[in-house]
């Protein structure tokens, strides 16, 4: 066995005794049993998951996209406290993924969390709409602390909601394919196409029309439309039951890694034996039973296997020798061996995030200083940012209708999407170093029209020169975005899907956390002595085009580590 071949973890999927008709990677239908292929599953599921996916990230965008706005014009809020409680509840709504993901995966499964959950994110809707309909939630009246403290009951229960649902969508969908039907499989791959695009349309309705509604017409009105929409998705979805399919939870996922960890530190003193067939094991026979799937043993990361070294009877008691925090299964070892290997991919997904960051920072800031009018037309450089959106909205049916089975025939491939998920990631990465290079290249266009004036006035240089930074921006999103939406689930050991799908939400959390991290450290640097820095309030006088440079090299360091990390499992992609 090679190299490659020992670091490659190999699922074999016990196939239940039944015929053709039905699926056979262990899902099952709403009464539990073997799922039929013909009567449950494919298309017919996921449109109802999607649409449910599109009412909740709508829900999400019409209040992150205008909540700042909110908080300091209806609540008076100031501007310091008002971005303080944004960034808060963001990042609550990147974090409670955990919850529902250790939730799925352990007790309920992804479909009863989503039923359990968006009740309570329907509730947080109600709430914000109620209270900015009511006159006497007015925040100027004598009733304004309560007006406050019910918009933070709305807005949390809100994110309580969207931590439940966001891990569980994506993954309930792509339960709907059999994965070992090559037909299926390929369905699956366009499943995560569409559900990007289901995301950007949502964003994009979110951005433009209901945020409209909001600052013209009324706050009610805004939140009132998703807030009936996903009451209606509601029902809907849970009428649909009886043509999904379920996986069955399994044990607890944290509390599998870890008693691999304290199992292997406890018998950290033993040495491994040379036929790893003597590591622990159930016969193949009762994990099918038991409807496991068996994953063969790697030579990564050896030091785990200790957890699964069966003590002699002399070194403990029958019972504590068996007992799980003592002694694993291969299989369990290989399920942390597997997050392991997932590390450097989701560490590249968070560099990613961190650069995709200053399309909504110092990218529009760039365009703030440039000159917005389109005739007697001023536009808002925020609001080129929809350029981004639409590519995506454009790109995903193209990419479906034409670059996938192009690259299909080209590489030969009839099964999957196409490019391999490393593919797809890696030229996201390129596109995001473009982006990047791009906005430095205009930045130093910029000043060099400004010369030596710092006068705060715009350059005399037109915003549109922004779009293709935006579409850039779109198309590595595309192919990123759909590359590791596939990769959390498919590379996830199979009890933890959704903790995995998670991980992909706190990738965002943590790349926007870490782009905060890296602003300050260049404020910090760049200003010593007196000087300007680079990112100064007036442009004219810094050199924002340094801190794109500096982003686009971080972003191509980050694509060769990505590439050297990924042609180590290109087999097992």
């Amino acid at each position: 066995m090679d190299g490659a071949d020992e670091d490659m973890p190999l699922l074999h999927l016990h196939s239940q005794d039944v015929g053709s008709e039905y699926t056979r990677d262990g899902s099952v239908d709403i009464n539990k049993q073997p799922a039929l292929k013909h009567r449950t599953g494919n298309w017919s599921a996921c449109f109802l998951i999607l649409g449910v996916d599109f009412c909740e990230n709508m829900a999400y965008y019409v209040i992150a996209r205008n909540l700042v706005t909110f908080l300091t014009t209806v609540l008076h809020e100031s501007k310091i406290d008002a971005a303080r409680n944004v960034s808060a509840w963001v990042g609550a709504c990147f974090l409670t993924p955990v919850v529902g993901a250790f939730l799925a995966d352990t007790y309920w499964g992804r479909y009863w969390t989503i039923v359990v959950f968006l009740p309570v994110y329907i509730t947080g809707m109600l709430i914000l709409t109620v209270s900015a309909s009511l006159p006497m939630f007015s925040a100027s009246s004598e009733h304004g602390n309560a007006h406050r403290s019910v918009v933070y009951l709305g807005l949390y229960l809100a994110a309580l909601g969207s931590g439940g649902m966001k891990p569980c969508t994506s993954s309930f969908g792509a339960d709907q394919f059999d994965a070992t039907d090559p037909g299926e499989l390929a369905k699956k791959a366009s499943f995560f196409s569409w559900s990007l695009f289901m995301l950007n349309a949502s964003s994009l309705l979110s951005s433009t029309v209901l945020v409209w509604l909001q600052d013209n017409v009324g706050w009610g009105v805004g939140c009132a439309i998703p807030t009936v929409l996903m009451i209606i998705s509601f029902p809907v979805f849970v009428a649909g039951s009886r043509v999904y399919r379920f996986r069955k939870p399994g044990c607890s996922p944290l509390k599998s890694l870890c008693q691999v960890l304290v199992a292997a530190v406890r018998k950290c003193h033993l040495e491994l034996p040379e036929n790893t067939s003597h590591l622990y094991e159930p016969s193949t026979s009762s994990s099918a039973a038991e409807g496991n799937h068996e994953i063969q043993h790697t030579n990564q990361f050896r030091f785990l296997d200790k957890a699964a070294i069966v003590l002699p009877p002399s070194d403990k008691t029958s019972t504590e020798a068996m007992s799980s925090w003592w002694l694993c299964r291969v299989t369990q070892v290989e399920e942390l061996k597997m997050l392991l290997r997932m590390l450097p991919t989701w560490a590249s997904y968070v560099i990613f995030n961190a650069v995709s960051g200053q399309m909504s920072s110092t990218y529009i800031e760039q365009g703030m200083a440039m000159d917005n009018l389109v005739g007697s037309f001023a536009i808002p450089p925020a609001s080129l940012t929809v350029v981004a959106v639409v590519s995506v909205l454009v790109l995903v049916p193209i990419y479906e209708a034409m670059a996938v089975p192009l690259a299909k025939h080209l590489a030969g491939r009839e099964d999957g999407g196409g490019l391999s998920q490393p593919q797809r990631i890696g030229i996201g990465l390129a596109l995001s170093t473009a982006t990047m290079a791009y906005a430095a290249s205009l930045e130093m266009k910029r000043l060099a029209i400004v010369g030596d004036d710092d006068a705060a006035a715009p350059a005399a240089m037109s915003i549109l020169w922004q779009t293709p930074g935006y579409f850039l921006h779109g198309v590595a999103e595309v192919f990123t975005g759909i590359g590791m939406s596939e990769f959390f689930y498919d590379q996830a050991p199979d009890g933890m899907k959704s903790l995995c799908s998670a991980l992909g939400q706190l990738a965002i959390a943590a790349g926007a956390y870490l782009n905060a991290f890296i602003l300050g450290v260049v404020s910090v640097a760049t200003t010593s002595g007196g000087a300007a820095g680079w990112i100064p309030d007036n442009l004219n006088e810094g050199h924002l085009d340094y801190f794109f440079w500096m982003m686009a090299a971080l972003s191509l360091i980050n694509l060769v580590m990505f590439v050297s990390s990924s042609t180590r499992y290109t087999r097992r992609w």
